[in-house]
């Protein structure tokens, strides 16, 4: 298989502008997303997906392969489509380009879960939520079906718990959602034509458009976990753990 690697980055974040160039210890955070996912020995090819032109050139600074992207995208996943079109690839893998700290462990089970020929859409979910995770919006929660396909998503604390027994919701198939998401490109072709849906407007989750439209989502399972740099205050968490 031919896995490409597409770190979607905008610079006009509403919560934190400007922070794929936030400097951490030296090295910018889209050069260190880069730098980490180019650890992953499946990866065919690892480029950027951005529409601004400073991160364009920080890329191109350290050497990294870029593409400038229209400015009407909404979210990753379509601005990983408008790259991805014009690309030879079976699965295309969709990294968050604040994730300064991926880890390329957590790639690699992405790609091994498309060995299963019936696997179109895979994420990651780790088996810890604790109470405080379970009633957090910004964890996501995910709950599994019996083959490993997600249920749902949701923000919410979910399912409920308030009628089991501690060692009952142990046992449930309840993850919290890792937010890296892969694609056979056909499949990733197929996403990008849908339209919104209601769901994901409730929750704010567009994982929720793909389940709508009937598309399975396989969730693969990590003990792997590492910080994320959503706001300004989650800095200081990634450069503690550089």
């Amino acid at each position: 298989m031919k896995i490409i690697g597409i770190i979607p980055a905008r610079y006009a974040s509403s919560r934190f502008p400007g922070k794929p160039m936030v400097d951490l210890n030296g090295k910018t955070m889209i050069q260190r997303v880069y730098e980490g996912v180019k650890k992953s020995q499946k990866l065919s090819e690892v480029i950027v997906a951005t529409d601004d032109q400073r991160i364009f050139d920080e890329v191109i600074r350290f050497g990294g392969k870029v593409q400038m992207t229209s400015q009407l995208h909404t979210n990753g996943t379509d601005r990983c489509g408008e790259v991805a079109r014009g690309m030879e690839a079976d699965v295309i893998i969709n990294i968050q380009g604040d994730e300064p700290l991926v880890d390329y462990r957590q790639l690699d089970q992405l790609c091994e879960a498309f060995e299963d020929e019936s696997v179109a859409i895979a994420t990651l979910g780790i088996k810890s939520v604790s109470e405080a995770d379970s009633n957090n919006p910004n964890r996501v929660k995910i709950v599994l079906d019996g083959q490993c396909n997600a249920l749902y998503f949701s923000r919410s604390p979910i399912p409920n718990k308030s009628k089991a027994s501690a060692e009952v919701a142990e046992k449930m198939n309840l993850y919290r959602h890792i937010g890296l998401y892969a694609y056979r490109k056909e499949t990733l072709m197929e996403l990008v034509k849908l339209k919104k849906t209601l769901l994901e407007q409730v929750e704010s989750l567009e994982q929720l458009r793909w389940l709508y439209n009937g598309y399975d989502i396989r969730v693969v399972e990590t003990r792997i976990e590492t910080p994320n740099i959503d706001v300004p205050e989650d800095v200081e968490n990634v450069l503690r753990a550089l």
